[in-house]
Parts: structure tokens; sequence; C-alpha cells
């Protein structure tokens, strides 16, 4: 029997219903596995800021070092270039990118930084000569000059390094941890070197 003369018996349409159902079913597990698969896979975000010359990579929680390392930058001159004019301006720019643990502490320090360089009149300028990102402790290293300058006072210039722990938190930078000094980049390579070297006898 042909299998077309079949499907028009009882027992034809019978099987035929069977199959269907057995079809159905891996229709929907098919669906259903996709959509989970679908829902726990983490979107990749690709940007190219205008400050990079290459793409970036941005998921939920994770981002590429060259992401990290341009909001690094970005923080270092926003935070390193002051006057009495744009104090306030930079307390209310970087307080969104704050994260819980460090908050009060670092809205604390600029407030009092804020008030000395409106009393003194001094106008801040940084000038980033190497940014750095260390993927063992998770933290951008923003290093250069810093000149400092009051009313009727020479510059003065010193070396200064910005420190950041940039967190990932759905898709949006988030600021973990920040460290200001007039020192080069301290590095684990920097401090393991350090540690290593022997000191000087106290008298």
């Amino acid at each position: 029997m042909r299998w077309s003369d079949f499907l028009q018996t009882w027992d034809g349409h019978e099987t035929e219903n069977r199959l269907s159902r057995v079809i159905i079913i891996g229709l929907l597990v098919i669906c259903v596995i996709t959509s989970l698969a679908a829902w726990r896979t983490e979107r990749s975000i690709i940007l190219v800021p205008p400050t990079l010359t290459q793409e970036v990579e941005v998921t939920r929680s994770q981002a590429s070092s060259e992401f990290k390392e341009s909001w690094g930058l970005f923080l270092a001159e926003l935070l390193g270039n002051t006057t009495p004019a744009n104090a306030d301006f930079l307390k209310t720019a970087v307080e969104p990118l704050l994260a819980p643990d460090i908050y009060r502490s670092v809205l604390d320090a600029m407030s009092d930084q804020i008030k000395a360089i409106k009393m003194d009149r001094v106008a801040i300028s940084f000038t980033p000569r190497h940014v750095d990102y260390e993927a063992e402790t998770n933290k951008v290293f923003v290093s250069g000059e810093l000149k400092s300058q009051g009313p009727s006072s020479k510059p003065d210039v010193k070396p200064r390094t910005y420190e950041f722990i940039i967190a990932i938190k759905n898709y949006r930078p988030r600021l973990e941890y920040i460290d200001v000094y007039p020192d080069s980049p301290r590095t684990l390579e920097r401090l393991k070197s350090t540690q290593g070297q022997p000191q000087e006898a106290k008298p």
C-alpha cells in the first residue's frame, strides 16, 4: 500500500496525528530551550567612543580594558582640571558614578577641596602622560603632571597619579575605588620590586 493511500485510512489518520503531536512537542521543547538560552545569555554592546580608535565591548557586568581606560582618563582629566568656577560642577558630575561604599567619603573629601580651592583661588590643571590598566587588580592608572597656581604665585608642577577601580553595573560604569598621590603608578610589579629592595638602617 502506498503512503498516500494509507493516510486516507483511519489508521493513517491516527498515525499522522500521533506523528504531528510528537513534532509539536519537539518544537515546543526547542522553543523553550532557545528562550532560556537567550534569557541567560548576556548581551554585549559594541561601542566606539570618540576618544578611542577601536571598538570596546560592554556587557551587563563586564567591560573591556579599553573602555575602563577611557573612563579612567575622563575622570582624571575631570578631577585634575579644577578652577573656582567649575569646582561645584565637578562634584555634581562625579556623584552619580560613585559606589555606595565610597560615596560619603569621596563627596566629603571633594567638599573640603572645593572650599580650599575657592578660598585660595587656585587653578589646577592636569596633563596626562600615561594610561595603564592592571587586570590582576582591575585598576586603571592615569599618570601625568599636575600644575597648580594661585592668583599671585608661580606655577607649581608636580607628578600626579590617579588610581581607579571601575566596575560595570547594568552597562554603566561605577567608581568603586579612587586614590590620588604625587608619585608614579603603584602597580603590583612596582610594589613587589619596592618590597624586595633592602631598607636603609635607621640611626
